[in-house]
């Protein structure tokens, strides 16, 4: 069973209190400080590792099935993980037509008219669609106004029939609900299916140049993911006509719950930022092509906090702003039942939740919880 040692894990790199007095719009960091030197190399080879920024680096997967590249690419993204625990991954073999149909049938859901979207709404038992409300802010129990985003949900158990997700235990936990799917746009359904599995086979690679860059064997972790309860949660955020309430935001500061998260962002429409220090959120460019990559609690805990799993928020738009912006993490999360314990003994960082031990499902279910009591 887990022993506690520690009160929640906040980030990597430090944690700031939100200021409740203030709006939740946040200018665009813009100053010198903010960006890495364009165009600088993380390694020798430019063609295989380059960054725009050098906190969260971009990172060419394109070489990856090379033998000699693929321990250089590891390395990349253990040194990415180790300084902010994100990087964005170009060359990743994800076809663009596949992205354009998942964005275009999902923003078609989202516009259609409240009662037509409410037909698949979430309720206990079943994924779907989430009108705004909660805050992932509390999974860190900090407490704010309800965050300016709407959500369809999905998973890949989802499609089990009863009998089945039965055996995935009685947790509060999104792998044991039955996906619910909308009539209109019709392929949705279909794209949805799709575009996860081709996530759930970019995920085990990366999971494979996670083993190499901590020096484990490159399959290390697939026993704990050969029946996984990944998902993918779409995040609408409407056009923001009128001004958010103080210390409410589009996605309030959080970190991830699970092993690690591929998020689409849509093209140059960011939002996005990541804490670094005490009190210095950093811009993540939505770069057209691209996914941002970031490792969960779970991991940092896996790797005994030598990865840091970093808090990070959307932005409200500027007022003049009135655009709708989307975007498309899918999470890639470990079977329920794995039980996972650090692969090393923890560094000295105090903002790692320590545990001898701890089970997929009574990591996540305690962190849903939260966001939703």
């Amino acid at each position: 069973m887990e022993t506690a040692l520690r009160p929640h894990l906040v980030s990597g790199r430090g944690a700031a209190e939100l200021d409740e007095h203030s709006s939740g719009y946040s200018p665009p960091n813009r100053s010198p400080k903010n960006f890495g030197e364009r165009g600088k190399a993380v390694s020798s080879d430019q063609s295989t590792v380059m960054v725009t920024d050098d906190f969260v680096p971009v990172i060419d997967l394109s070489a990856r099935k090379e033998p000699g590249k693929r321990t250089e690419i590891a390395k990349a993204i253990g040194t990415a993980l180790r300084r902010s625990g994100f990087f964005i991954i170009v060359g990743h073999g994800i076809p663009k037509d596949l992205t354009d149909r998942m964005f275009t049938v999902t923003n078609g859901f989202f516009k259609l008219p409240e009662p037509e979207k409410d037909l698949v709404a979430s309720r206990p038992g079943v994924s779907g669609y989430r009108r705004a409300g909660g805050t992932l802010a509390r999974s860190l129990d900090q407490k704010t106004p309800p965050d300016l985003c709407e959500t369809f949900a999905a998973h890949v158990t989802g499609e089990m029939d009863d009998e089945e997700r039965l055996k995935l235990g009685n947790e509060w936990a999104s792998w044991t609900h039955k996906n619910i799917w909308p009539e209109n746009p019709p392929e949705f359904r279909k794209v949805w299916q799709e575009y996860m599995a081709a996530m759930g086979e970019l995920a085990a690679d990366l999971m494979h140049l996670f083993a190499i860059a901590l020096d484990l064997d490159e399959k290390f972790f697939d026993d704990k993911f050969d029946h996984h309860g990944s998902s993918i949660a779409v995040n609408y955020y409407p056009p923001q006509l009128t001004p958010p309430l103080p210390g409410q935001w589009r996605r309030g500061p959080h970190t991830d719950f699970g092993s690690l998260t591929i998020l689409y962002q849509e093209d140059n429409r960011g939002g996005l930022q990541v804490l670094q220090d005490e009190d210095h959120w950093r811009d993540v460019s939505a770069i057209p092509g691209s996914f941002v990559v970031n490792i969960g609690d779970l991991m940092a805990l896996w790797t005994g906090g030598r990865w840091v799993s970093t808090m990070h928020r959307v932005v409200t738009p500027h007022p003049d702003d009135t655009s709708s912006r989307l975007t498309i993490p899918y999470f890639y999360l470990p079977n329920h039942d794995a039980s996972i314990e650090p692969l090393r003994p923890f560094t000295d960082s105090p903002t790692v939740e320590r545990y001898d031990t701890v089970t997929v499902s009574e990591w996540v279910s305690r962190k849903v919880q939260k966001i939703f009591s």
